[in-house]
């Protein structure tokens, strides 16, 4: 029986990071995966999905030519050949991985990893003993019991990204999160009629309130469709393609498309890799874990979309290190509880730390500075939509508690706010960087002028 100090199930970003952390500190290695190396995101999240946003929007920039004075004539967008991108993308990367397992002396073994007792995973028809064992699986699409739901032609992200999806003349998206945004973007750009139905008053509501209000006006704006606190009941099949049913404030309404996408959101996914007679305890679905990322299970540890409140990849990469550095005798240094988070709609979104309404909730005084680019260059230059940054901060010592940007490069950007606000940094102490004209980052130091002002 083959013995590791420490035993893997799943390669996705939670993964194969801790498999390949825990191999630099010195542990005995093995990583189980049942599919393509690099997980959820690699292959059917993250990366695909940012890829055909490239393409869409480099699309929609050719055709909206009058900006930037620059015209082509029939310009074609080849759905399949997007597709086929995103494969050659996913499988260097999936590669890649492979080589640095190989390189770490990390043990790659296909198939699926079941928990049979303590120390124990069995793979195949093989048994392999392990000191501790780290459950990283990641998640599936979340389809609720909405009556037709099943049939044929309703997608999940994980069907158009496999090859079930194509250049829809019109598409309803179930769902106003991330997913849906992402995926409404991308169709609006290749001129797809775009229906999207939210349950909640806004898009993107686990996030600040003028993000999701600001983007739902620019959606309108490019066509998109869009019924808030539309709770869906139905689905009907229909001539031309499809009709989803759904009752807002007490009205029933209906919106038609030839494919419907539910882009509700994920689940953990653990199926069959515990035995039966080794059920560990859950919580909402999630594997519950204490604040050492271990299972009611001992020796069993959890990290990532499976046991994650928060279903990001960074994060199952920062908890998959934080993990094995306790279990292999060095303690982490980063705070897990900072996330940031990113959208890659246009313009993209970046936010992390407090909004203000969960600062004012807490009981904790705050001071909101903001900086619009409506006059910013470089914003002008790309015809930029309506755009903002919002920074919030302690109204008493003038730390940073949360920054909300949505403008072009703001995913990139907001790596300078989370760092500040992991070292507790002030407005004025930010306002001590010159910031380079010209540049999208100017309208930061506008930002930090007016909440210094504010704060007196």
């Amino acid at each position: 029986m083959k013995e590791f100090d420490l035993v893997v199930i799943g390669a996705g970003p939670g993964g194969y990071v801790a498999a390949l952390k825990a191999a630099k500190l010195g542990a005995s290695v093995a990583v189980i995966e049942s599919q393509q190396t690099g997980g959820t995101c690699l292959n059917r999240g993250c990366i695909p999905t940012k890829n055909m946003l490239h393409s869409s929007g480099l699309y929609h920039e050719i055709n909206d030519n009058c900006v930037a004075g620059v015209s082509a004539d029939k310009v074609n967008l080849d759905f399949n050949a997007i597709l086929n991108r995103n494969k050659e993308i996913s499988s260097q990367l999936s590669t890649g991985i492979e080589g640095m397992f190989r390189s770490a002396h990390v043990e790659l073994l296909h198939g699926k990893g079941q928990i049979v007792a303590p120390g124990q995973v069995k793979v195949n028809d093989e048994t392999i003993k392990a000191g501790k064992i780290l459950v990283a699986t990641g998640s599936v699409p979340l389809r609720p019991p909405i009556p037709g739901l099943e049939l044929e032609g309703v997608l999940t992200s994980d069907d158009i990204l496999a090859g079930a999806g194509r250049r829809f003349e019109s598409l309803i998206i179930i769902g106003g999160g991330v997913i849906g945004v992402e995926f409404a973007t991308f169709f609006n750009d290749i001129g797809c009629k775009v229906s999207v139905l939210e349950g909640l008053d806004r898009l993107l509501p686990n996030l600040d309130r003028e993000l999701g209000q600001n983007l739902g006006m620019i959606m309108k704006k490019r066509g998109v469709d869009m019924a808030l606190n539309a709770m869906v009941k139905s689905i009907e099949k229909t001539e031309n393609g499809f009709q989803v049913n759904y009752e807002q404030k007490g009205t029933m309404g209906s919106a038609q498309g030839e494919a419907v996408l539910c882009a509700i959101g994920r689940k953990p996914y653990f199926e069959g890799v515990f035995a039966p007679e080794l059920q560990p305890e859950t919580e909402r679905g999630r594997l519950k874990v204490d604040e050492n990322f271990q299972t009611s299970i001992p020796g069993v540890y959890a990290v990532g979309d499976v046991s994650s409140r928060i279903q990001l990849a960074h994060v199952a990469s920062a908890q998959g290190t934080a993990c094995v550095e306790a279990l292999f005798g060095k303690g982490s240094q980063m705070k897990l509880n900072l996330v940031p988070s990113c959208i890659y709609c246009r313009p993209e979104i970046g936010s992390v730390g407090m909004t203000d309404a969960e600062a004012k909730a807490a009981g904790i005084p705050v001071k909101v500075g903001k900086g619009l680019l409506g006059a910013n260059a470089r914003n002008l230059i790309i015809g930029g939509d309506r755009s903002f940054m919002k920074l919030v901060a302690h109204a008493e010592t003038g730390v940073i508690l949360g920054a909300h940007l949505m403008c072009e490069h703001g995913t990139e950007m907001i790596c300078e706010l989370a760092q500040a606000i992991s070292n507790s940094l002030t407005a004025k102490q930010l306002l001590q960087a010159m910031r380079p004209h010209p540049t999208f980052t100017e309208t930061l130091s506008e930002a930090l002028n007016d909440l210094c002002a504010k704060l007196g």
